[in-house]
């Protein structure tokens, strides 16, 4: 079976987690051991920024 592809940047991924906490995590143990609720998080947290960035675009054009 094929792996999908990621649509976050492993440096956005990075940023987040550092962000969120559990990046110390992610350098031990690779994204494979953060917890099921940091993921979730993590994809809260992109989905605000994405948002973010379309209203600047929207309120600036």
């Amino acid at each position: 079976m094929a792996r999908r592809r990621g649509i976050m940047s492993e440096h956005l991924k990075e940023e987040i987690a550092k962000e969120l906490g559990f990046y110390d995590v992610v350098q031990r143990e690779g994204w494979g051991g953060i917890k099921s609720r940091d993921a979730g998080n993590m994809v809260k947290h992109a989905i605000k920024m994405a948002e973010r960035g379309m209203a600047e675009r929207n309120n600036n054009g």
